[in-house]
Formats: structure tokens, C-alpha cells, sequence
């Protein structure tokens, strides 16, 4: 079970301004934002340098947990489209040195899970 495994809902892209502005203390200068997803309250980005994973924590969410994770670091990841009867999408991210998924995120329908696997080939085999 992965450390984002209950982030369920449906993915949105998410306005790249807002998501600075809610960055703004976390990236480095020249870091820039390639692509962000809502899903539900929190937040997958990917940048210039890593991936950031977003965790609104408590009722009002103003409780942050970021989580920054060196492209470098991934080393596999692996895409599951949705079925007939299987309506989630599921990406599961590998890190370093780790034989099970660290990292698995999930989407209802559509097709942002192969947009989020073309930005993890762009950033992990280039």
C-alpha cells in the first residue's frame, strides 16, 4: 500500500497560477511547474526537478504535507487504465531501492493517468 494510496477522486488539471502561488515556499528559483492535478483536496505537480505531492491534512485543510520526490529517485513506475467494470485508474510509483510501490495514486476514469505516465517517462527516461 502506497503512502498516497487514499487519494481517490476525480483528476482536474490545476490552474498553474494558483499552484505557484501555493508553491511559492516550496520551489527553488528556476524550478518550474510542467504539469499539477487536483484530486480532490491535494495536489500532484511536476516540475522542472521533481515531483511534489500535496496532502491537505484536517478538516480545513490548512494543514500541509509536502512531499518532494527527486526524479532520479523513481526508478519504474507502472500505469493501470480503467476497465469495463473497473472504473479507477491507478499509477504506482517505485522508488529507489524498494521492491514494492511507495507511492500509488488513483484516478476515477478519463485519461489523466496517461498524461501523468507521459510526464514520468518525459522526466524519468530523458
Amino acid at each position: 500500500m502506497g503512502l498516497f494510496s487514499g487519494l481517490f477522486g476525480n483528476a482536474s488539471e490545476a490552474d498553474k497560477e494558483k499552484v505557484a502561488a501555493t508553491l511559492e515556499k516550496v520551489l527553488i528559483p528556476g524550478e518550474q511547474i510542467e504539469l499539477s492535478y487536483n484530486i480532490l483536496r491535494d495536489l500532484v505537480v511536476f516540475t522542472s526537478y521533481r515531483l511534489i505531492l500535496m496532502d491537505k491534512q484536517g478538516v480545513t485543510g490548512k494543514k500541509r504535507d509536502f512531499m518532494s520526490i527527486p526524479y532520479k529517485s523513481i526508478s519504474r513506475f507502472s500505469v493501470e487504465s480503467t476497465g469495463n467494470f473497473d472504473i479507477d485508474a491507478e499509477v504506482k510509483i517505485f522508488l529507489s531501492g524498494n521492491e514494492y510501490p511507495t507511492i500509488s495514486l488513483q484516478f476515477k476514469g478519463g485519461d489523466v493517468v496517461f498524461d501523468v505516465q507521459r510526464a514520468l517517462a518525459a522526466a524519468v527516461l530523458l
